[in-house]
């Protein structure tokens, strides 16, 4: 039997709201390209144009199989800028053999497991009062906050990111597209 990265994660309360009603959602514009709720994750993201460098990372990470896999996943979907904003020779290191099981830290950490759409963060984080805690698929936290009238994620080093395009419907789970990288250590 095959062990899959996920197994054993322990889903945070934030979960709960992951029952929520999803209701089916039709195409979405990513980077100039439809992402369509019937193909995965990675099916979808090899066709965004803004999603290259995400892609190249699962890639060497070999989150391919996982990431196609049932799920559900709510993924944090960082664009190609929020990458390039990276200190120099970062993406380069990462993507070295030598470094997979840190990349592998870096992506899984932008994985949630269950499908939290746009509505369950929100119920979440005003249940919350503001903001709320959710365990990642490496087993450290992000956090969603308000911000006005959106929604922002922060990691555990303090870097917040936007979140730009909600509720990216797919067979599997949920995309919400970010300008940040999110980083599991301070």
């Amino acid at each position: 039997m095959k062990r899959n990265l996920f197994t054993g994660v322990v889903l945070s309360t934030a979960m709960i709201f992951a029952a929520s009603a999803w209701a089916s959602h039709g195409p979405t514009d990513v980077g100039g390209a439809t992402m369509y709720p019937d193909k995965n994750i990675v099916a979808n993201a090899v066709n965004s144009g803004e999603h290259e460098t995400l892609v190249a990372a699962v890639k060497a990470a070999g989150l391919v199989e996982t990431l196609q896999g049932e799920g559900p996943f709510t993924v944090f979907a960082p664009v190609d800028s929020a990458f390039n904003r990276l200190p120099a020779g970062t993406v380069p290191m990462l993507l070295k053999p030598e470094n997979k099981a840190m990349l592998q830290g870096v992506l899984t950490y932008h994985v949630v497991p269950g499908n939290l759409n746009h509505e369950a963060l929100k119920e979440a984080v005003m249940a919350g009062g503001g903001s709320t805690m959710l365990e990642t698929a490496n087993g450290a936290s992000l956090t969603v906050m308000k911000n006005g009238n959106n929604l922002v994620v922060q990691d555990m080093a303090g870097n917040v990111a936007s979140i730009s395009t909600y509720d990216v419907a797919q067979s599997n789970g949920v995309i919400h597209v970010i300008d940040r990288v999110l980083m599991p250590h301070e």
